[in-house]
């Protein structure tokens, strides 16, 4: 199998300690990200904080990088990402940075070298949109928001 290569660089001033994104297992979609934050940062219940990386990506045209919350801190926590999934387009060089909240009842420290987000990276159709007077009818119409039923 043929692999896509991202090329990453790590921030100058940023050291070895915080580690580059990997997968957890083969099968894994993801890349671990990790917080490269020189001093613990500790997010109080309810509260935010935007967490650097330490490094930037440089993706192949028609890709994007999906930030994602993690299962785990999610679950055991109550940390989870704003904004998510975030996109990280091909064209962005900047510092990857993560937007953590804790939905918990607990203070959330963050330290260097934590696992604090997943990075899966996608393929997208390069489209254009074109307005129409009239769309094609559906069985379906407009109905959201539940109107199949609940369960």
């Amino acid at each position: 199998m043929k692999h896509l290569v991202i090329k990453i660089k790590r921030l100058s001033g940023k050291d070895r300690a915080a580690g580059l994104p990997k997968k957890a297992t083969e099968g894994s979609a993801g890349f671990d990200l990790l917080a490269s934050n020189d001093d613990e940062i500790v997010i109080a219940p309810g509260e935010r904080a935007l967490i650097p990386t330490g490094i930037v990506i440089e993706l192949p045209p028609g890709h994007e990088a999906q930030i994602r919350p993690r299962s785990g801190l999610a679950w055991k926590c109550g940390v989870t990402l704003l904004n998510t999934p975030g996109t990280i387009d091909a064209d962005y060089r900047g510092e990857l940075k993560i937007i953590l909240i804790n939905l918990g009842q607990e203070p959330f420290p963050v330290k260097k070298g934590d696992r604090i987000a997943q990075m899966v990276i996608a393929q997208f159709l390069d489209c254009r949109l074109e307005e129409a007077a009239e769309l094609s009818k559906t069985e379906r119409e407009d109905g959201g928001f539940g109107h199949t039923g609940v369960s």
